[in-house]
């Protein structure tokens, strides 16, 4: 765990807001592979429903937009708690992850095992519950006032990080 002084109750909520984007980057994901006869669709139901509002105004350009603000206001900027800062740049790393599993299905992936739904609901099934686990770890450990240290995605955040 990282020392980087201690935090205060509105940076640990300001920090927990920000997994609100990858979590809705992965509703859109799986969402139109894992209707109905997944055994996450409850799951994905029970997450997608509270999100709903906030998942319409959450597109087109938008989520670019967010991304250049948070990366250039937020992660970038010095005057910000490092705590803040950390977090952020953790979920933007999430985000990307799930933009590059979105392009690795859409082009090389989805035309190849269309057919097979069994591969892409298992594929899916994946992606959605690594996603929800990272987030949800984040989250705890956000509220509780510790850095989430995952590995590989933290040691880039770090990087970024000053």
């Amino acid at each position: 765990m990282a020392w980087r002084g201690s935090t205060t109750v509105s940076d640990r909520i300001f920090a927990s807001l920000v997994y609100l984007l990858p979590l809705i980057d992965v509703i859109r994901l799986v969402a139109p592979i894992l209707r109905g006869d997944s055994f996450l669709s409850p799951l994905l139901l029970i997450i997608a429903q509270p999100l709903m509002p906030l998942m319409s105004i959450y597109s087109g350009f938008v989520p670019l937009i967010v991304f250049f603000a948070l990366f250039l206001l937020v992660v970038r900027n010095e005057n910000i708690s490092h705590f803040i800062r950390f977090n952020t740049m953790q979920s933007i790393l999430f985000g990307i992850v799930l933009s590059l599993v979105a392009i690795i299905w859409d082009f090389a992936l989805g035309p190849i095992f269309s057919g097979v739904p069994l591969l892409s609901q298992t594929l899916f099934n994946a992606v959605f519950l690594g996603t929800i686990v990272a987030i949800g770890y984040s989250l705890v450990q956000t509220v509780l006032g510790r850095y989430a240290e995952i590995p590989t995605i933290s040691d880039a955040v770090y990087m970024q990080v000053r």
